[in-house]
C-alpha cells in the first residue's frame, strides 16, 4: 500500500492524508470523552455535637484591682525604684519625694509638743498648789479660776501638739510610696526631678490582671427571665451557664468563665442591667480595656450537626453547601445556620450527621455532576483541612509511641 501511495500524484497524497487524519480524530474523540474520569473534591463528613443556647454580648475588659499611685504631699521627685510595665511586690517601694522639708516640720512639730507639755507640767503645779491655798483664803476665788483656765488650756495645748506631730509623720511618710499590693506597674508620668503634689495627675498606674474581670450589659427583658426562673439561685455565682470569650483577632480564649457580679439597679435610658463576669488569665494574654465578645451558653445541651466554614456558600436565596449522595452525584442543599464555632457552623436545618459536603474543589463541580470524593479531616479550631490517612498515620504513629 505504501508503494501504491508513493506512486500517487502530491495532491491526492495530501487528500487520502487529510481524510485519513480526520477518520482518527472522528473515532477517538468519542473514546476519548467516555474515558474522562470524574473530577477530585475534597469532602466532610457532617459531624454531630452537643450545643447549648447561646448569646453573643460585647462587653469590656477590666483589671481584677487597679491603683492610681497619686502623690499626698508636694515635693520633688527624687527617686524611682521599678520599671516600667514590670511586676512588683507588695510593700515595695516604687516612689520618692524630697523629704528634707517634711523631717524639718516634724522636728518642729517635736519640739512645739515638748514646750506644750512643759507648759501643761507648770499649770498642773499652779492649780494644784491653788487647790491647797484658796481654802485658808490666801488666794482669791477669780485667781483659782484663771489657774484653772490655765491648766485646761495647756491641756488642750498639748493635745494640739500631739496632733500637728502626727500629721508631721504622716506627710514624712507620704515622701516615700510604696505598691499596695503586688501586680503588674505601668508607664511612669513623672520622671525625677518633677515637682508632683496632691493637684498632678497619677503617677503611675498599679494593676492585678490575673483573674480578668469582663463587664457586659444585659436587656432588661432577659435578665428580668432569668429572675424569674431562678427563684432559688443564691447568686450570680450560682447561675448554671458556660461563658467564653471570642477576642478581637477572632480567636477563641482557652478558659472558661464565672458570673461574678449582677447589678442592682436597671440603666436609665439604657434598659439594660450591668452583669460582670470573671476569668483566669495567668498569661496574661488579656488586658485591661479591650473589646471582647462574651458568650453564654447554657449548660443544657442538644445534638447539632456542624459543617467547616469551607463548606458554606452563599446565593440570594440564601446559604447552601454541595452535597455528594451515594451515588456521588452533588446537589445542591440550602441552610439554615446557627451559631459559629470557631471555623465550623452549627446547621439548624438542611443537613444531617454523617451527609458528605464538598470543601475543596468547589470551583470544579457543578449539581448533578458525578464526582470521585475524597473525605478529609478539618480541625475545628483553625479549619485546617487533612486526609484522613495523614491523621490515621499520627494516630498509629502516637499509638506505636506510646506502647513502647
Amino acid at each position: 500500500m505504501l508503494d501504491a501511495l508513493v506512486k500517487l500524484p502530491r495532491v491526492l497524497k495530501i487528500t487520502f492524508l487529510t481524510l485519513s487524519s480526520f477518520t482518527l480524530f472522528a473515532c477517538s474523540e468519542p473514546e476519548q470523552k467516555r474515558q474522562a474520569p470524574p473530577p477530585a473534591v475534597s469532602v466532610y463528613k457532617v459531624s454531630a455535637e452537643q450545643v447549648g443556647r447561646h448569646r453573643e454580648f460585647v462587653a469590656r475588659t477590666q483589671a481584677f484591682k487597679e491603683a492610681n499611685l497619686q502623690a499626698r504631699v508636694e515635693g520633688e521627685l527624687i527617686e524611682r525604684h521599678f520599671r516600667e510595665g514590670a511586676i512588683v511586690d507588695k510593700d515595695q517601694l516604687l516612689l520618692k519625694i524630697d523629704p528634707a522639708n517634711y523631717e524639718a516640720l516634724l522636728a518642729q512639730a517635736k519640739a512645739d509638743l515638748a514646750s506644750k507639755v512643759s507648759g501643761e507640767d507648770n499649770a498642773i503645779r499652779n492649780l494644784k498648789r491653788a487647790k491647797d491655798l484658796i481654802g485658808d483664803g490666801y488666794i482669791s476665788q477669780s485667781d483659782f479660776d484663771r489657774l484653772t483656765t490655765e491648766e485646761s488650756q495647756a491641756k488642750a495645748a498639748v493635745k494640739s501638739a500631739q496632733a500637728a506631730l502626727k500629721r508631721a509623720e504622716l506627710d514624712l511618710s507620704y515622701t516615700t510610696i510604696l505598691a499596695p499590693f503586688t501586680g503588674r506597674i505601668g508607664k511612669v508620668n513623672y520622671n525625677v526631678g518633677n515637682i508632683v503634689g496632691p493637684q498632678s495627675d497619677a503617677l503611675a498606674t498599679l494593676t492585678i490582671t490575673d483573674p480578668i474581670y469582663v463587664s457586659f450589659q444585659v436587656e432588661e427583658e432577659l435578665y428580668l427571665n432569668y429572675l424569674q426562673q431562678n427563684k432559688d439561685s443564691k447568686g450570680p455565682d450560682d447561675v448554671k451557664i458556660d461563658l467564653t470569650l471570642r477576642l478581637p483577632n477572632d480567636t477563641s480564649y482557652e478558659e472558661h468563665g464565672l458570673l461574678d457580679f449582677a447589678g442592682t439597679k436597671i440603666e436609665q435610658g439604657m434598659g439594660t442591667v450591668e452583669l460582670r463576669a470573671s476569668f483566669a488569665n495567668t498569661n496574661g494574654i488579656i488586658l485591661p480595656g479591650l473589646f471582647v465578645t462574651l458568650i453564654t451558653e447554657s449548660q443544657q445541651k442538644e445534638t447539632m450537626s456542624m459543617v467547616p466554614q469551607a463548606a458554606v456558600q452563599a446565593n440570594q436565596q440564601g446559604e447552601f453547601v454541595l452535597v455528594v449522595d451515594e451515588a456521588n452525584k452533588v446537589k445542591q442543599r440550602h441552610v439554615v445556620l446557627g451559631r459559629r464555632i470557631n471555623a465550623m457552623w452549627v446547621v439548624k436545618e438542611g443537613l444531617k450527621a454523617g451527609e458528605q459536603v464538598v470543601i475543596e474543589g468547589l470551583q470544579k463541580v457543578r449539581p448533578g455532576v458525578v464526582v470521585n470524593p475524597v473525605i478529609k479531616t478539618v480541625d475545628a479550631l483553625t479549619g485546617t483541612i487533612a486526609s484522613v490517612l495523614i491523621e490515621q498515620a499520627n494516630e498509629d504513629k502516637a499509638s506505636t509511641t506510646n506502647q513502647q
